[in-house]
């Protein structure tokens, strides 16, 4: 009887492979299509900042050669230190160091400022019951549609009432401020997808509301936390409206604004695009190295807390 059934079950068996090998080739082809658009997507948009990085290692009489070189030869590397030697002919006194140190004091502090006050007000509407809570929500979301131009001019006669024109304050200040709704709201969803008992089993154990936000609540939302921080050194990074509205001395340029005011000044002599693209290079390697870096934490806070509104 029982080698009955096992012959039973190898003849289904045999019957079944011609399926299964069907769906697995089926399987093996969509993955591999997949692949080759993935590819072909990755390849274009990738084009142009290859194209940027080996502009930026060429010699002046390569610029224009026909058929393009991708690898140049030589590699000129010293035209990242002559770019800067450049504008500090332009410009004395703007240095490589003193632009560095004037884009990361103005993009870390906007950052953490950001992070800081989008986390307490996401806490306050997603934790707390008050009155008017879900109106003032709306109204916070709704600035969101507000152009960022319709305010440049009120905000800039605010800003020198205050005496406070070609100083960094402007470009600082509001982030305490929670000036960003979209922040807050990816942090508010993250939130209500905590459960309660979190907040409870803190309170239990004699934790008041600030400890149980930084202790209990934060670490939770770490991943959330971290994309916000991404996208937040990314806009602070290359905010180039603001600086050029408030700043008016060349010395305390973010790097965005010293490219810009090389590209102008250079604009008046023959175009030296190898400098350019160095500088260029330069402006987005950051970017690229902190995406690598959080891109897990990143994917994850602009998915997970999604999910629950």
């Amino acid at each position: 009887m029982t080698t009955k059934t096992q012959s039973l079950r190898t003849t289904e068996t045999m019957q079944e492979d011609p399926y299964a090998a069907r769906a697995r080739f089926a399987g093996i082809v969509r993955k591999i299509m997949i692949y080759f658009f993935l590819l072909v997507g990755a390849a274009i948009i990738l084009i142009p900042f290859f194209w940027m990085l080996s502009t930026s290692l060429k010699t002046e009489s390569q610029l224009f050669t026909y058929p393009p070189e991708w690898i140049p030869e030589p590699l000129q590397l010293n035209n990242y230190v002559d770019a800067w030697a450049q504008l500090n002919r332009i410009a004395p006194g703007l240095t490589f160091t003193r632009i560095i140190g004037n884009t990361l004091f103005i993009t870390v502090l906007a950052m953490f400022a950001e992070m800081f006050s989008a986390a307490i007000v996401a806490y306050g509407f997603a934790r707390f019951r008050w009155k008017g809570r879900d109106l003032v929500f709306f109204i916070m979301l709704s600035t969101m549609m507000i152009p960022g131009t319709l305010t440049r001019v009120p905000a800039f006669l605010i800003w020198r009432e205050l005496g406070l024109l070609n100083t960094y304050d402007p470009l600082t200040v509001p982030a305490w401020f929670a000036w960003g709704p979209a922040y807050i709201f990816l942090l508010r969803q993250f939130f209500l997808t905590i459960p309660r008992d979190m907040e409870d089993a803190a309170t239990v154990d004699g934790a008041n509301t600030v400890q149980t936000f930084f202790y209990v609540m934060l670490p939770l939302v770490k991943p959330a936390f971290l994309a916000i921080a991404v996208l937040s050194f990314q806009g602070n990074w290359n905010n180039f409206e603001g600086p050029l509205i408030y700043l008016n001395t060349t010395q305390m340029f973010p790097l965005v604004l010293a490219i810009s005011f090389f590209q102008q000044s250079l604009s008046l002599e023959a175009p030296k695009w190898h400098y350019m693209m160095a500088m260029a290079t330069m402006m987005a390697a950051p970017i690229l190295l902190l995406f690598f870096m959080a891109q897990r934490y990143f994917i994850e806070g602009l998915t997970v807390g999604a999910v629950k509104g």
